[in-house]
């Protein structure tokens, strides 16, 4: 197993994800962000975070399994969100767990950050993530 995720005693929990990730591979995967967008460009979920967020979840997932990585192997997200406010988070968590089964995303998730943004790469972007990963 090239990641191990893990969360120390006495860090801050119960939070829907590890506060640390230890990655033993040589090889480094970097997933651009990646945006609610189809093959063709098109978009995807206009306005809808939770549906925005599960399009660029799979976008990642593509991304990652094009370098033959899966979120298995993913040492750290990071999502930006646009106009984030703490009311936003149910529609955020609904999107990850949307599609947590069918893409094996692990449970706790990977280490997270969340950053709210002004906006992203055009307007009607609402969520953006990145993804790094390991393998040997």
């Amino acid at each position: 197993m090239t990641v191990q995720l893990l969360t120390p005693p006495g860090m801050f929990t119960p939070v829907p994800y590890h506060h640390v990730s230890i990655g033993t591979g040589s090889r480094h995967i970097h997933v651009a962000g990646q945006i609610a967008r189809d093959a063709d460009g098109n978009p995807v979920a206009p306005g809808d975070l939770t549906g925005q967020l599960v399009q660029a979840l799979r976008n990642t997932a593509r991304g990652l399994a094009g370098a033959g990585a899966t979120f298995a192997d993913v040492v750290r997200l990071r999502f930006f969100v646009t106009a984030w406010t703490p009311d936003k988070y149910d529609d955020f968590i609904a999107g990850i767990e949307r599609v947590t089964d069918e893409l094996a995303i692990p449970r706790p998730l990977p280490p997270v950050s969340a950053i709210g943004v002004d906006y992203l790469f055009e307007p009607d972007v609402l969520v953006e993530v990145e993804a790094y990963a390991v393998l040997d």
